[in-house]
C-alpha cells in the first residue's frame, strides 16, 4: 500500500503464503492479499495461484503483521481447497478471483457481501483498500497489512478503476479488499485488488465483487462438504499407497513418485517418507530426520520427518565440512512440477503487477 497507513482493526484481510514445510529456518513467502468473506472462506485474485497453481500448498495468516516476523497474537491457518473463477483470463484479468477453502474456520467476522440494496458502485466515490501488499518505501517493507483511500475513475460490469485518493494500491495487495459504504453507513465488499500500472501511482484495476456473486461465490458457500474418510497413519506413509488427495494426513497430496507407480503422501517441498515424534526443530529429531510442519500451528504442528529408505549416515572419515538435511531431491521436485502443469498447472504472472 503506497501512501496508507496501519490498519490493525481489519481482521478480515489475511496474508495468503506458500504453505511451509519446515519448523525452523524456512522464510515466509508473502504471496498476495485476501478477504475472509466466511469463517472458512477467503476471496482473493486468481493470478496469486497462478505460480503453484490450485494444487499448490498454501495457508493464510490472521493478524496484522506477517513480516519481517508474524505477530504474537497472529494465527496462520491451513488452506485445503482452492479454486479460480472458470472465465478468469491473465492477460486481461477478467473475473481474476479465486476462492480459498481453510481447513479450519477463523474466529473473524468476515466482511459483508454487496446484497441487493446496499447502494451504488458509481465514478467519484471514495473507496478503502487493505492489503500487506509493498510500500515504495524501504523504512517501510511489505507485510504488515495497511489500509488507504482511493477513488473509482470508471466502473465497468465486471471491474472498475480507481485511482489515489492520496493511498494506492501495489504489489502484494492483489486480492485484497476494496470497501465503500452502503446506503447504511457500513462498509461492503464491493472489489478485490487485481492489476494496476508497475509504479503503483496512477491506477488500481478490481474486480467487482458483485459479478462474482451469483455464478462462483453463492455456490462455493453453498457446498456441502464431503465427509472425511479414514487417512493413512504418519509413520506407514512409505508403504502405504493412496489415490485420493483427502486420504493423506494433515493436507498432503497424493502422488505418483514414479511413472505408473503407486502414489504417495506428501509435501512438494520434501522427499517421500513418514512422519514420527513430535519436535520443534531439527536437533531434536533423529540424525537423518529434520522436523518437518504438517500444520501451519499447533502443539503436534510438527513431527520428525524421516524419508522413505534413510538410514543412518555413515560416519564422516573426518571432521569438518558442511552437511545437509534431507531436501526435496531432483526425483521428487520433477515429479510436483509434472503433477502441478497435469493437475491445473502453473505459469507466469500476467498483468502489470504480481501478487
Amino acid at each position: 500500500m503506497v501512501g496508507g497507513t496501519s490498519a490493525p482493526d481489519d481482521e478480515a484481510v489475511v496474508a495468503l503464503l506458500a504453505r511451509r514445510a519446515r519448523c525452523t529456518g524456512e522464510p515466509l513467502t508473502l504471496l498476495c492479499t485476501g478477504a475472509l468473506i466466511a469463517p472458512d472462506v477467503v476471496l482473493t485474485a486468481a493470478h496469486c495461484l497462478d505460480i503453484f497453481g490450485t494444487e499448490g500448498a498454501y495457508e493464510i495468516f490472521l493478524g496484522a503483521r506477517l513480516l519481517p516476523e508474524p505477530e504474537p497474537r497472529g494465527h496462520f491457518a491451513r488452506v485445503a481447497r482452492a479454486v479460480k473463477h472458470p472465465d478468469y483470463d491473465r492477460a486481461s484479468h477478467t473475473f481474476d478471483a479465486a476462492l480459498l477453502r481453510l481447513a479450519r474456520p477463523l474466529d473473524a467476522p468476515p466482511l459483508p457481501l454487496p446484497e441487493p440494496g446496499w447502494g451504488e458502485l458509481e465514478t467519484g466515490r471514495e473507496a478503502r483498500v487493505v492489503g500487506f501488499g509493498d510500500t515504495k518505501d524501504a523504512s517501510t517493507p511489505s507485510g504488515e497489512r495497511r489500509q488507504g483511500t482511493l477513488r473509482v475513475t470508471s466502473v465497468d460490469p465486471g471491474a472498475f478503476h480507481a485511482g489515489p485518493s492520496p493511498a494506492m494500491s501495489c504489489v502484494g495487495d492483489s486480492g485484497g479488499p476494496v470497501l465503500v459504504r452502503g446506503s447504511d453507513g457500513r462498509e461492503v465488499l464491493v472489489g478485490i485488488t487485481a492489476s494496476g500500472d508497475v509504479a503503483c501511482r496512477r491506477d488500481a484495476f478490481n474486480v467487482r465483487v458483485d459479478a462474482l456473486l451469483e455464478s462462483f461465490i453463492a455456490p462455493f458457500l453453498a457446498e456441502r462438504l464431503p465427509p472425511t474418510g479414514p487417512v493413512l497413519a504418519l509413520e506407514t506413509l512409505c508403504t502405504a499407497a493412496c489415490t485420493r488427495d483427502d486420504e493423506c494426513p494433515s493436507g498432503l497430496a497424493c502422488v505418483p513418485v514414479t511413472e505408473g507407480g503407486p502414489g504417495r503422501c506428501l509435501q512438494p517441498a520434501l522427499q517421500e517418507g513418514d512422519y514420527g515424534a513430535l519436535c520443534t526443530e531439527d536437533a531434536h529429531c533423529e540424525a537423518g530426520s529434520v522436523c518437518a510442519r504438517l500444520e501451519p500451528e499447533g502443539e503436534d504442528a510438527c513431527r520428525c520427518f524421516t524419508p522413505c529408505g534413510q538410514s543412518q549416515p555413515p560416519a564422516p572419515e573426518e571432521a569438518g565440512g558442511c552437511t545437509g538435511a534431507p531436501g526435496p531431491g531432483a526425483l521428487a521436485w520433477l515429479v510436483w512440477a509434472v503433477w502441478l502443469s497435469r493437475r491445473g498447472g502453473a505459469g507466469a504472472c500476467a498483468g502489470h503487477r504480481c501478487g
